[in-house]
C-alpha cells in the first residue's frame, strides 16, 4: 500500500505545478493532479514555493484551506469515479454533476461527504462506511 508522508504529498503538488508551468513532461497522475491545480489558481502561488509549501500549518483556528488536502480529496474522487469504488459512486456522482451542471461543483459536493465519512471512521476507530459515504453523495444528487 502507498502511503506517502505529508511532505512527500506536498512536494508531488508543487513539482506536478512546476513541470506544468515549464511545459515538461507529466505522468499519468500528474496529469491528472496537474488538470485540478489549473481548477484552482488560488493555490499556485503556494504550489510554487516548495519551502514555504513544507512548512505550512494548516489548521482550523487559522481559516486556511489546505491546498493540498483539498487537491488529494480531488484525485481521489476522481479514481473512485473512474473505478466504480464504491460501487455505485459513478452514477451518483454523473447525476449530481449533471444536477448542478458542474463536475468541479459536484466534487466539492462529493469532498463534504468524503470528509464526513473520514473523519466518523477516525472518531469511532472503525473502518470508513463506503455506503454511508454513497448514500450521502445520491442525497445530495437528488436534492
Amino acid at each position: 500500500m502507498f502511503a506517502p508522508s505529508q511532505n512527500d504529498v506536498r512536494r508531488f503538488f508543487c513539482d506536478t505545478r512546476r513541470k506544468r508551468r515549464d511545459g515538461l513532461p507529466l505522468i499519468p497522475m500528474e496529469a491528472l493532479a496537474a488538470d485540478w491545480i489549473d481548477e484552482h489558481p488560488e493555490y499556485h502561488a503556494e504550489l510554487d514555493d516548495l519551502e514555504a509549501a513544507l512548512a505550512s500549518v494548516y489548521d482550523v483556528e487559522s481559516g486556511r484551506t489546505n491546498p493540498f488536502l483539498h487537491l488529494s480529496m480531488h484525485l481521489t474522487i476522481t479514481e473512485q469515479v473512474s473505478i466504480d469504488q464504491p460501487r455505485g459512486i459513478r452514477q451518483a456522482f454523473e447525476l449530481l454533476a449533471a444536477r448542478r451542471g458542474s463536475a468541479h461543483e459536484a466534487h466539492h459536493e462529493v469532498m463534504e461527504c468524503l470528509g464526513e465519512m473520514v473523519w466518523a471512521s477516525q472518531k469511532s476507530g472503525l473502518p470508513p462506511d463506503g455506503e454511508r459515504y454513497l448514500e450521502c453523495v445520491r442525497r445530495r444528487a437528488t436534492r
